[in-house]
């Protein structure tokens, strides 16, 4: 597979906007620099000084909750569940269900360039989608 068409993850390059190697991939300036208090790995550029967590850029990226709990949540919501029964069976708030959804949204473009290249989906399945995506997260809470 073509490396160009795989995502970027944070140990990979600088993720520091105002880095001269910002996401630079392979140029040596990534450094592993230790964990958080959540055992998360923490990278360091050699070049800027800048430090961040494994999760910097991605949906999980200063949520206190394991991974796994959003990924469940969110395929939930894709089979078509409620938020508030999403909500109900993880134990969570709705808001925080919204919030989820919110993010993921938010990352669509990196996902739907991952799907489209490494996944081979198509434009209308890629529409359908963002289209469900956006309808769920538009809907108000009771």
């Amino acid at each position: 597979m073509d490396t160009s068409s795989k995502m970027i993850h944070a140990g990979d390059c600088c993720l520091n906007p105002s880095c001269d190697l910002y996401g630079q991939v392979g140029r040596g300036n990534i450094r592993k620099s230790g964990h958080t208090k959540q055992n998360r790995q923490r990278y360091q550029c050699k070049w800027c000084g800048q430090t961040y967590s494994e999760r910097k850029g991605t949906v999980f990226y200063g949520l206190r909750v394991e991974e796994e709990k959003v990924v469940q949540a969110l395929a939930m919501l894709a089979e078509g569940s409620r938020i508030s029964s999403v909500a109900r069976i993880q134990g969570i708030r709705a808001d925080c269900v919204v919030k989820w959804l919110r993010r993921a949204g938010a990352h669509a473009e990196q996902v739907e360039e991952h799907l489209f290249k490494d996944y081979k989906m198509g434009a209308g399945e890629l529409d359908g989608l963002w289209t469900y995506v956006r309808h769920k997260g538009e809907k108000k809470q009771a």
